[in-house]
């Protein structure tokens, strides 16, 4: 399988669709304008930016309200509570799909 983030091509095509200038794209994620130019011109980006820019710009995840607990609890679901991590999921797709968001 794919990964997400392997799929963005060009991240000036993502800031486009978002509507956001250079300034505003790149410092959600703790790029310079200027680093972030490079990267829309064709510089090879670190994963750990392209994960970022996957996160913030393309799962719409807000990292300000995300801490270690979180995922620590998300990981105790998963692995020791499988079924009600499941469960969770359904319901939470259940409800994007009811309030016209697509996964």
């Amino acid at each position: 399988m794919i990964r997400l983030f392997e799929k963005i091509l060009n991240p000036r095509d993502i800031r486009r669709k978002l509507g956001l200038n250079q300034q505003e794209f790149w410092t959600k994620i703790g790029v310079t304008q200027s680093g972030g130019s490079r990267y829309e011109s064709g510089r090879e980006m670190p994963k750990p930016v392209l994960e970022l820019l996957r996160l913030v710009h393309v799962e719409q995840i807000d990292l300000t309200r995300v801490n270690k607990e979180d995922f620590e609890i998300l990981e105790y679901l998963k692995n020791g509570h499988p079924d009600l991590y499941k469960s969770l999921q359904k319901a939470v797709r259940s409800t994007k799909k009811e309030d016209g968001e697509s996964s």
